[in-house]
């Protein structure tokens, strides 16, 4: 089950204000080399590329179907690769950038601490992730898929958030050298007028690996039931989700 750009566009508005808090904090430079992980349809990465114009930006995504929608720019470049083949080729970037991707790369400690050796001197990381394990559609579905028949079907497998506790990051950061944090929990409030909405927006992210790994019955049978689950945990609509996200930034 391939990532569906247009189910995850679906709620593009609700994606873009962590980015721009994201960018925020990134200090501009002469000719700064940045590269974007996970950077799926590219549409973010270009606002990048406008906002840093001085810049080369490169984009990256293992994912055919959203780099099929990526934009154009002088300054602007895309590549299909993984994060994880991207650190093995050591090259070094003044500004290291993710939003809503490091979620699905495992071992944060390991994994940040190489991102933090590939900054050029006064570098800069500026990650935002999902708060995966205090999210209440991420609990839902990870009671779900322990239970039979997916529990069954999976062979117990699950995938457990690598995102690790804030306070975690900024101890990471400070053995590192890191300097002016900004690191941060905030809610991004989704306002949802019927509980399939909200259904609509996790099965565009942290359900397609169930999905993946599922025969068509037990897929039909697994979304039936997380609605219901969902609708229940919402009772009453429209509805708020306090959607949680963790903002990391520093200078290395």
């Amino acid at each position: 089950m391939a990532w569906n750009p247009d189910t995850y566009d679906k709620f593009k508005s609700e994606r873009y204000q962590p980015y721009y808090d994201l960018v925020s904090h990134i200090e501009k430079g002469p000719h700064q080399k940045i590269i974007d992980l996970g950077c799926g349809t590219g549409e973010l990465t270009k606002f990048l590329a406008e906002t840093f114009e001085d810049a080369t930006v490169l984009g990256i995504d293992t994912s055919a179907e959203m780099l099929a929608k990526a934009p154009e720019r002088t300054n602007l470049s895309f590549e299909q690769k993984s994060i994880e083949k991207q650190v093995s080729e050591k090259q070094k970037w003044d500004v290291i950038f993710s939003n809503a991707a490091l979620q699905w790369a495992d071992d944060h400690d390991k994994l940040f601490s190489e991102l933090i050796s590939l900054l050029a001197p006064n570098g800069q990381l500026a990650v935002q992730m999902p708060s995966q394990t205090e999210n209440i559609l991420n609990k839902i579905l990870l009671q779900l898929v322990q239970e039979k028949p997916y529990s069954e079907a999976l062979h117990n497998w699950k995938r457990l958030s690598p995102v690790l506790p804030i306070e975690h990051y900024t101890t990471l950061f400070f053995e590192k050298g890191g300097k002016n944090f900004q690191i941060y929990e905030k809610v991004y409030p989704i306002i949802a007028q019927t509980s399939d909405e909200l259904y609509e927006f996790i099965s565009g992210s942290a359900l397609i690996p169930y999905m993946e790994r599922l025969d068509e019955e037990l897929q039909y049978s697994l979304t039936q039931e997380f609605k219901r689950r969902i609708a229940a945990a919402f009772p009453k609509m429209p509805a708020v989700y306090a959607f949680k996200r963790i903002i990391l930034y520093a200078r290395f």
